[in-house]
């Protein structure tokens, strides 16, 4: 089997993209991840229907993998080099929030030293990036998005738990300074809570000269408290934003592309809408996700993960790991199941997967 379609699953999609997460830890709390703070509890509390389901869930018990269990560096370069040997041709380095992992710059250095990475790249929250921007940059990190679900600080906080909203603009600022291309924002839009600031959010980014994502919100928060009624579809997004900008489209020839975008008429930024929930794009999935413990998942909604550990650990040969990965990935699902009857939430939150 050749390497351009090595990774191939049953279903005939070829995988080319690795996201890998460094650590299951995250300084923020996210509402749609990790909602433990009071702010988090009075917005749901507030959304629910008393009638159809008193009480939220309870949240998911949760504790911190052990040191031991979390890859080593050597471990994730090991994985990945021979991911990239099987046709992977793009890496992405995530959390939880990467930048707590100490010496992360370091792996950035290991993984821009493999031959065939045509993108190394990495999701942050942005609150720890000044002191390492130089650092990650020098080492080979050559895109970098960052996590901004409000412009408000009072509201930045309700959702993330963390008055940060500052150090996050600081950190996208001193991104595009260093020559970060492009420098992508996140924004997690939830009805009732920041879907007021969807303008604004793309007002900054044509400001900013900026690559914004909205994304639709997702069933992977540890308290089990998403509702379908607080997801707001891509679509409307869209419209909201057409009826205030004049939006041009932008052509891809990758099928893969997570994102439907647009650019400003004026050519400053641009903004993309990600609707997973809605208009599902998994037909095109070529994805794959190595947890920080070791796991590797075809699917960010998958029940079932697959531990390399024993391999990493024991005394297989990188040929039984590549063998190993090529018979994980002829088993991805065809796609995710939200919506239909049978759906059910994975046991881990998306800090625990990575994204």
């Amino acid at each position: 089997m050749g390497r351009s379609d090595a990774l191939a699953d049953a279903h005939g999609r070829v995988m080319r993209d690795l996201r890998v997460s460094v650590t299951d830890r995250c300084n923020f709390r996210c509402l749609y991840c990790l909602p433990e703070t009071e702010e988090a509890a009075d917005f749901y509390r507030a959304k629910y229907d008393p009638l159809r389901n008193p009480q939220p869930a309870t949240p998911i018990a949760r504790e911190w993998k052990p040191k031991s269990e979390i890859l080593t560096f050597e471990e994730i370069e090991r994985v990945v080099r021979v991911a990239v040997s099987l046709g992977i041709e793009k890496v992405r380095v995530t959390g939880g929030e990467p930048l707590l992992r100490v010496g992360v710059e370091n792996l950035v250095g290991k993984l821009a030293s493999i031959e065939g990475i045509a993108d190394l790249a990495m999701t942050t929250n942005g609150f720890l990036f000044g002191p390492k921007a130089v650092a990650l940059r020098a080492a080979g990190l050559r895109r970098v998005s960052f996590s901004l679900d409000s412009l408000d600080r009072a509201n930045f906080r309700k959702i993330t738990g963390r008055d940060g909203l500052n150090e996050l603009l600081a950190g996208i600022r001193q991104a595009q300074e260093l020559g970060f291309q492009p420098v992508k924002v996140n924004a997690v839009v939830i009805r009732g809570l920041n879907d007021h600031e969807i303008e604004s959010l793309a007002e900054f980014a044509r400001a900013e000269n900026l690559s914004l994502r909205f994304i639709e919100f997702m069933p992977l928060d540890s308290s089990r408290a998403w509702q379908r009624e607080l997801v707001m579809p891509g679509r409307e997004i869209l419209a909201q934003l057409q009826r205030r900008f004049d939006l041009q489209p932008v052509a891809s020839d990758n099928p893969s592309e997570t994102a439907r975008r647009w650019r400003f008429a004026d050519g400053r930024g641009e903004i993309g809408v990600i609707a997973p929930v809605t208009e599902p794009f998994c037909g095109h999935c070529n994805r794959l996700r190595l947890t920080a413990d070791g796991k590797i998942r075809t699917c960010l909604f998958s029940l079932h993960d697959h531990d390399l550990k024993p391999l990493l650990r024991g005394e297989s040969d990188d040929s039984a790991l590549a063998a190993r990965l090529v018979e994980i990935v002829r088993g991805k699902e065809p796609g995710h199941r939200i919506g239909q009857p049978d759906f059910v939430q994975p046991e881990r939150t998306m800090s625990c997967i990575g994204g």
